[in-house]
Order: structure tokens, then C-alpha cells, then sequence
């Protein structure tokens, strides 16, 4: 790492490194990176957690651990607070069933949300934690939809009325992914090219993690959502060689 250091620099570097790293060290650096930062960048730190599979969020913090001498969940408590905090201890024990999706259970769930939010003074926010970070994502497709008959209104929008804040953000960011990863990610592609400038590492950690996962469909879903393709917007946002191994990755 530190020969291609010495040869080539900047955001080209950064992609070239990330792309030779192995996932679960390429994730928990940008966990740190996320943490340790100026400011804790708290949209990363649900996009990572809310999307691995539990058996990817064991190796992170195995990696984690060793890279950087201590837990993961402690760095996580330490620079969070309230029920966000709590969220992202309960995404960061990756605890998903893995059951395939049940209608029974699912209207079951979508009661105990319903009951803990809408129509409840307060809100329940164990409740929503609880389910939201346990369930597989099939299952949380069928609560939602369950949910949707008993509130007539859909969770997103149960969420916003119920939550503010962190708590509100991170809710809805594991709902979106739990509908549809490609979708989710292609918005995240789209948010860090969009405005005045480039967000390069949400750009690099986006495009090298969903690389060898969903890119194929991340690629539609973008082309549907923004009428323009994923590459032309690369294009448009970077140059020279950066731009070439981008367009490489995601080809």
C-alpha cells in the first residue's frame, strides 16, 4: 500500500487502495473514518450497519477490533447518543433472522408498530428497534405492507410523524433499504455527485462496496429514478484516471 501511495495520490489512490483491501477492513475503516472524523457521520454509519448480512457485521467488528485495539460498539456509544445510539448497537449485534417471510407474524409486528407509535401518546421506540433490526428484510417488506392496511398510511410516514432528529433519519434509512437495496443505493450515488462539488468518499465506499453485490441493478434503478445513466453522471463529476477506474468498477 504504501508503494502506490508513493506513485499516485489523491482520489484515484483512495479507489485504487479500497478496491485491493478486503471488504470487512474496507468497511470498518470507513466506520472509523465515520466515527473519529470531524463530526460523526451518522448516514454512513446506517448505511453500512443496515446493509450487511449478519455474518459481514461479525467480521467488521472482528476486523475492527484488531485494527484498531478496541470494540466497535464501544467507539459506536461513545460518540452517540438516545435511540439513535441505540439503533446502532442493536444493527451493529447482527442479529437479522434469516426465516423467509411469514403473513401471520408480519400482521403480529405490524400491530405491536402500530400500537407503539400512532397509537400511542409517545412513542414506543424499543418497539420500533426491535423489529426494525431483527427482521429479515423480506419479513420487514411484508410487515410494511401489513402496516399500510392497519394505518392506512405507510411507515415512512408514521415514522416522520413519530421520530425526529437521528432517530428519524436512521428509521427511515432501514426501511429504505429493507424495500429495495438498488434503489436505496442509487439515491446515495445520486446524493454524492448532486450540487456543487463531489462527495469522493461516498463515491468511492459506494461504488466498491456494491461493486460485486447489486451494481447491475443499482445501474437500472438509477437510470429509471434520474432519467441519466450512473455513468454519465461519473463522467460529468470526475476526470482523468479516477474517472477510468470508476467507470471500470461499475462496468
Amino acid at each position: 500500500m504504501k508503494d502506490i501511495k508513493s506513485e499516485i495520490g489523491g482520489n484515484f489512490c483512495d479507489l485504487a487502495i479500497a478496491l485491493m483491501e478486503p471488504s470487512a477492513l474496507f468497511d470498518a475503516k470507513c466506520l472509523y473514518g465515520a466515527i473519529k472524523g470531524v463530526g460523526t457521520t451518522e448516514t454512513t454509519l446506517v448505511e453500512i450497519l443496515a446493509s450487511r448480512t449478519n455474518q459481514q457485521i461479525k467480521e467488521i467488528r472482528e476486523v475492527y477490533k484488531k485494527e484498531y485495539k478496541h470494540e466497535l460498539e464501544k467507539d459506536i456509544t461513545g460518540d452517540t447518543s438516545g435511540d439513535f445510539r441505540k439503533l446502532l448497537v442493536s444493527l451493529n449485534n447482527g442479529a437479522r433472522d434469516g426465516s423467509p417471510p411469514n403473513e401471520e407474524h408480519a400482521k403480529i409486528d405490524a400491530e405491536s408498530l402500530y400500537k407503539a407509535g400512532e397509537k400511542k401518546m409517545g412513542t414506543d421506540e424499543a418497539t420500533f428497534n426491535r423489529i426494525l433490526c431483527t427482521r429479515s428484510f423480506g419479513q420487514l417488506r411484508e410487515i410494511f405492507r401489513q402496516y399500510k392496511k392497519i394505518s392506512k398510511k405507510d411507515i415512512i410516514k408514521a415514522i416522520e410523524s413519530e421520530f425526529s432528529g437521528d432517530i428519524e433519519m436512521a428509521l427511515k434509512m432501514v426501511v429504505r433499504i429493507a424495500e429495495c437495496p438498488p434503489s436505496f443505493f442509487a439515491k446515495r450515488l445520486h446524493d454524492s455527485m448532486k450540487g456543487a462539488g463531489t462527495k469522493d468518499d461516498a463515491l468511492i465506499r459506494l461504488v466498491v462496496t456494491r461493486s460485486e453485490v447489486d451494481m447491475v441493478e443499482i445501474k437500472e434503478r438509477f437510470q429509471a429514478m434520474y432519467k441519466s445513466s450512473l455513468e454519465k453522471f461519473i463522467k460529468g463529476d470526475t476526470s482523468g484516471d479516477y474517472e477510468k477506474l470508476l467507470l471500470a468498477v461499475i462496468s
